[in-house]
């Protein structure tokens, strides 16, 4: 079954109140199984413009991934990141191997 992944590209304008955000989140990701594979390591941009910093989160599968973004301890969690950083999120379905 192909893994689902979000992406995402965030720029973040209040570091302590974002670790709220990132404090929060960790509920929703350890019920849905979020594995991170990129977390707002060193990168060059060589094409186009990105953020700051860049995530990937793996899960299980695309339905997984999905429902966590949707779930509402996420949701919640999510509250707390709006107003102190901006940025992209995709979720994307990996392909079996």
């Amino acid at each position: 079954m192909a893994k689902g992944y979000w992406v995402a590209n965030v720029d973040v304008k209040n570091l302590d109140e974002y670790k709220k955000y990132v404090a929060a989140n960790a509920v929703p990701f350890g019920k849905y199984g979020a594995r991170f594979l990129v977390r707002a390591g060193q990168h060059q941009v060589r094409e186009g413009q990105m953020n700051s910093r860049i995530v990937v989160i793996e899960f299980k599968d695309y339905a997984t991934a999905l429902a966590c973004y949707d779930s509402p301890e996420y949701q919640e969690a999510m509250k707390l990141r709006i107003d102190h950083a901006v940025g992209n999120l995709a979720i994307v379905e990996g392909w079996d191997s």
